[in-house]
């Protein structure tokens, strides 16, 4: 017995001993080799500093920069440390009230009186530098430097975005972030962020009581290094973006411009639009807030988001549909006399000569050759009755992208609207609907609701007789290439290719003899359709669609000029001048008179501009 109880005591001896060498080995390697414990006892005297990375540039198709940045400074706060400072002198310097002081301190204190947070942000260069040389006289401030977006173009807001700081919900969401941190709110700037943004950094610096900076702690050992953000290749030509923007001015509507052969989007026009330097700087949130509560709504991209009847620019794709379904051939011929009746329900057209087949009746766009061609879908005997009937025309009208989205590289797309059968059950009773019902499907009026972004990539489309890739606005990240597969997949509609030679000479026929002849340009083979949307709130909208040259595409455009009356007057103009300005890099003579119309022409009131340019 008494064996055991020696070895009872010897074994739990043996414990404690192992206990007691373990912490003595564990205090010594804190107080003796781990030198970040010196950190931690010496935290009142270091000073943690953010290095925020440069947010990477954004240049166009030919290297022509849009976006890069300007250094500003963030000045931040420890309140521990805020003791008998001058703040007259200070807020003198930073133009600030004593009020102002006094809410900014208690909204740092709250955060926390130990750990920095932003007091004032993004000082210029030349504030900074006053705050530096009486820094000493600032116990407990210091300042991070950051930088903001600058525009040199001034051009193409919707698509850039813009940029802005974290809240809580979006730190919660995305561990990365943390509150004074910025992110892409909207265009590249959001759908190419963590390409953009790049990485942040840590420098560990000694302070003395002063409030001076005395060098790096450990010689930099506990730092890391900002990692630069990477470039972006835009596909968007800048100097067409421009021009397209001038042509827009005192104008609502929108404008895309797409490369057929490759989907890339050439210019993407919202209009009004606002100059993106507006949204930068400490001018930011008063100006967000006029362009936010202005009647003109110049923050709503047009371009993806807004839903247009198509008018008579959806004739194309009932021509295709029909063919492709067998109800016409290219040589069929309707006759019209002045319009075409059913029941009580009557759609009026234009005068024209008669009867027209496909290419005449796209050139000359005959609403009573459309309303037949659609009457001949929904009446054939092939699709059992009128509800599926529509159903397979609503499937051919969503294979060209109309309805869905594209999924462009962009945020916030919509998928404009093609009516299901199951509204028209809803509206009228099941089995209840009938062609007359649904007609105005036939011109492209009704409940269709189509972005210009759709209208160009139908256009696209068209021009390379059946098929696109999925339009997208960058062309390259960095110094490699930016090509998923999704963007160089190519997308098929539902009609076969040998159906579209039809359509293609009546759109060419429009530019030669037809409702656009007024706006051909001289030596260039174009292919066009125009369009007069009604608008059930007031005048008509001026709706275009085009491509160039008919041989090997390389520019298709939708453009839409809201209240501007028949396409011929506004729209179609507009579109071939971007078209010849594309290819040919100039306005030729001839051109001019109507160049000049569009640029002096007034759509919708001036509107006060009360919004103020960034701070210097």
């Amino acid at each position: 017995m008494r064996s055991d109880s020696g070895n009872q005591r010897t074994v739990i001896l043996g414990i404690f001993t192992i206990v007691i060498l373990i912490y003595i080995v564990r205090l010594f390697y804190i107080q003796v080799i781990d030198n970040s414990y010196v950190a931690s006892a010496n935290n009142n005297v270091l000073r943690y500093v953010t290095q925020y990375p440069a947010r990477g540039f954004v240049l166009d198709r030919k290297g022509k920069m849009m976006v890069f940045n300007q250094q500003v400074y963030d000045l931040m706060v420890t309140p521990r440390m805020v003791k008998s400072i001058d703040t007259t002198d200070f807020c003198n310097i930073l133009q600030i009230s004593k009020d102002d002081f006094i809410r900014k301190m208690n909204k740092a204190r709250q955060y926390s009186r130990y750990k920095a947070s932003i007091f004032e942000k993004q000082l210029s260069a030349v504030t900074n530098a006053m705050l530096q040389e009486k820094m000493y006289k600032f116990n407990g401030f210091y300042t991070e430097a950051r930088s903001i977006r600058m525009y040199p173009q001034a051009t193409a807001a919707h698509l850039l975005g813009y940029i802005g700081e974290v809240d809580d919900k979006l730190v919660e969401k995305y561990p990365y972030y943390k509150s004074g941190d910025y992110i892409g709110i909207s265009g590249i700037e959001q759908s190419y962020e963590e390409a953009l943004r790049g990485k942040r950094g840590l420098k560990v610096v000694m302070v003395d009581v002063h409030n001076n900076v005395k060098g790096s702690f450990q010689n930099g050992q506990y730092d890391s290094t900002a990692i630069a953000g990477e470039n972006l290749v835009l596909s968007i030509d800048a100097d067409l973006q421009a021009y397209a923007e001038k042509l827009m001015a005192h104008k609502r509507g929108g404008i895309v411009a797409i490369d057929p052969s490759n989907g890339e989007i050439l210019t993407m026009v919202s209009a009004p639009a606002y100059d993106p330097n507006l949204l930068v700087g400490r001018v930011r949130a008063h100006n967000y807030g006029v362009l936010l509560f202005d009647k003109e709504k110049p923050l709503f991209n047009r371009a993806m988001m807004a839903y247009y009847p198509p008018g008579s620019t959806f004739k194309l794709i009932n021509a295709l549909c029909g063919l492709d379904a067998g109800v016409i051939t290219s040589e069929t011929r309707f006759g019209c006399r002045g319009g075409f009746g059913i029941g009580s329900v009557y759609v009026h057209c234009h005068p024209h000569a008669g009867p027209v087949e496909v290419r005449t009746a796209v050139a000359v766009s005959c609403n009573s050759f459309y309303c037949q061609t659609y009457q001949a879908f929904l009446g054939n005997a092939n699709y059992g009755n009128t509800e599926k009937a529509y159903n397979e025309w609503r499937n051919y009208v969503l294979s060209f992208g109309i309805g869905r989205k594209l999924h462009v590289d962009l945020p916030h797309e919509l998928k404009g609207n093609v009516p299901t059968s199951a509204y028209f059950d809803k509206l009228y009773g099941r089995n209840h609907w009938k062609f007359s019902n649904v007609i105005s499907l036939s011109i492209g009026q009704g409940e269709l609701g189509i972005t210009p972004l759709q209208m160009a990539n139908t256009t696209a489309i068209i021009a390379n007789g059946g098929y696109y890739y999925i339009p997208h606005v960058v062309h390259a990240i960095g110094n490699r290439k930016y090509l998923p597969k999704e963007f160089t997949t190519r997308q098929y509609c539902k009609v076969a290719p040998e159906h579209f030679f039809a359509v293609q000479d009546g759109m060419q026929k429009t530019m030669e003899a037809g409702t656009a002849r007024g706006s051909a340009v001289k030596g260039i083979v174009m292919c066009g359709k125009t369009g007069t949307a009604q608008n059930p709130h007031g005048k008509n909208h001026s709706v275009f669609v085009c491509y160039a040259p008919r041989d090997k595409p390389k520019i298709a455009v939708a453009v839409l000029v809201e209240n501007a009356g028949q396409g011929a007057w506004f729209a179609a103009p507009i579109a071939t001048l971007m078209i010849e300005k594309y290819l040919t890099d100039s306005i030729c003579q001839a051109s001019k008179a109507k160049e000049k119309k569009m640029l002096d022409a007034i759509i919708v009131p001036l509107a006060k501009d009360t919004a103020t340019n960034i701070d210097d």
